[in-house]
């Protein structure tokens, strides 16, 4: 009798491990597209909190503000390891990760591109995007 299951990940980027009637469990680890030079977006869920929990290595989540479909400010969060952070719906955001990261994501099952709009940065937006994350560095 086989009372459990046991997945996991260690390629790069995204990976949904598992789902349970309407929520998911996926693992996001280093992708090049998520370092802060190479971040094109930020988005929001439209239905649902999405929580976090770093395992490994470290992750700086960043929080937009969003006036007329523009990004006019960041604030931004590194992440503890074994701590939940839970980004509420409806709120855009992005993240960067270390290379040796691994972050555990938990989220409704239908969170999909169609319910997750996006809004693109300028370059205006990725300077404060890179001047937030420096911040965050000191």
């Amino acid at each position: 009798m086989k009372n459990f299951e046991v997945f996991e990940f260690s390629g790069i980027g995204y990976k949904k491990l598992f789902h349970h009637q309407n929520w998911r469990v996926s693992m996001l680890n280093y992708i090049d597209e998520l370092e802060i030079d190479r971040i094109q977006y930020v988005e929001s869920h439209q239905f649902t909190d999405e929580a976090f929990v770093l395992l490994e290595g470290s992750c700086t989540i960043f929080f937009a503000e969003v006036n007329a479909n523009q990004v006019i400010s960041f604030d931004a969060i590194s992440l503890e390891k074994s701590k939940v952070y839970n980004i509420c719906k409806n709120v855009f955001h992005t993240h960067t990760l270390s290379k040796d990261a691994k972050l555990l994501i938990i989220e409704e099952e239908n969170t999909c591109d169609e319910n997750s709009p996006r809004i693109m940065l300028n370059t205006e937006s990725k300077q404060l995007l890179k001047d937030v994350y420096k911040g965050c560095k000191k």
